[in-house]
């Protein structure tokens, strides 16, 4: 009797989950989608009816329920969207980051085919992350890294009429031609479709600056180096055609020098703002620090404010405010510029250095 009950309490069990199965398996399968038929899309609003990339935009009017794709005109970009968190009446979705910039038609197709479409203007406003360079001589080239510079149309240094001439414009990459100014340094207004950006990044005329080296040694100065001399390199520069390489031996605690012991020595003026420069880096990631002669703490000697960190293998460049730093006491004339290194206690390193100079 036991055994007997046992079977038919089996067998209930099988027969609801048989039926079950059936049932189930009979309802329609989904993708989550709302069950909105396709029908002829009208839109009444797209708000906001402009804006820049990742922004989130809403679409209003009526048969939107079906929607299958939404694509921004130029270049055919397509925007995603979450199609179960959409109505009939309202489709949301976000401007893709890689649209291209200035007013143009977005898409609304369902699955029928079907497609409405309603102007919209992209805000693309160039951004720059980059320079190939922060120096510039009248007629040099810079390569300006960055997003939405495919559409500009002017660059010009900020608060002057001189402008830069577009030798090439792509997408995330700008080379410009720069012009001759009377301005010592300068950021730029850059302009494309949709406007303007007044970059955070300054540029430095050369011309206008005290050069303590350039391709060679400014006017009076010569190498003053502790250890080994430094030499000119023609192989490795940033700008021009040379830069300078010094080897500092392990243990040695070597300095590069730039000595000016002449009557052309450079007498304090408040006038000038920063230092600054390229150097190249060594074998691995070290800080140099900055000295001079007409510094508080004396000539060779670690100041903690005056640390620049450099990176292994490429050109570091640093722009310094001088009043940040312990470099030039009112009063005294500056005669030697240096970097020193704490070490090295492995193996000899080499650095190279280009464009140093004073800027007002």
């Amino acid at each position: 009797m036991i055994f007997n009950r046992f079977n038919q309490l089996a067998g209930s069990l099988l027969l609801t989950l048989v039926t079950g199965f059936v049932l189930s398996s009979c309802e329609e399968d989904t993708d989550g989608r709302p069950p909105y038929k396709p029908g002829t899309p009208v839109a009444t609003k797209l708000a906001p009816d402009s804006a820049a990339g990742g922004t989130v935009v809403t679409l209003t009017g009526s048969g939107l329920g079906d929607m299958r794709s939404i694509v921004f005109e130029k270049q055919n970009v397509p925007a995603g969207f979450q199609p179960t968190l959409n109505t009939d009446q309202a489709l949301i979705f976000r401007v893709p980051d890689e649209v291209v910039g200035g007013v143009q038609n977005v898409t609304f197709t369902n699955s029928e085919g079907k497609t409405v479409s309603v102007p919209f203007r992209v805000l693309a406003y160039p951004t720059v992350t980059d320079f190939s360079n922060y120096n510039f001589t009248k007629g040099s080239e810079i390569t300006i890294t960055g997003n939405n510079l495919d559409d500009v149309v002017s660059v010009k240094l900020t608060g002057t009429p001189d402008a830069a001439t577009i030798v090439s414009k792509e997408k995330k990459k700008l080379v410009v031609k720069m012009p001759a100014t009377m301005a010592s340094r300068a950021t730029l207004d850059i302009v494309n479709g949709t406007g303007l950006l007044k970059t955070t990044q300054e540029l430095v005329n050369v011309d206008k600056a005290y050069m303590i080296f350039g391709d060679t040694y400014g006017a009076g100065f010569q190498d003053g180096s502790w250890g080994d001399a430094g030499a000119i390199s023609t192989k490795e520069f940033k700008s021009g055609t040379a830069s300078v390489g010094k080897n500092f031996q392990k243990g040695n605690w070597h300095l590069i020098a730039f000595a000016n012991w002449s009557t052309s020595a450079i007498s304090y003026s408040a006038d000038y703002t920063y230092v600054s420069g390229w150097i190249k880096g060594a074998s691995a990631d070290y800080t140099l620090y900055l000295t001079t002669d007409a510094s508080k703490a004396g000539f060779g000697e670690f100041a903690d404010k005056n640390k620049i960190d450099v990176k292994a293998g490429v050109w570091n460049y640093f722009k310094l405010k001088l009043s940040d730093l312990d470099f030039w006491s009112a009063g005294k004339k500056l005669t030697q510029v240096g970097f020193r290194i704490q070490g090295p206690d492995k193996q000899d390193e080499t650095f190279y250095f280009d464009d140093l100079m004073l800027i007002k």
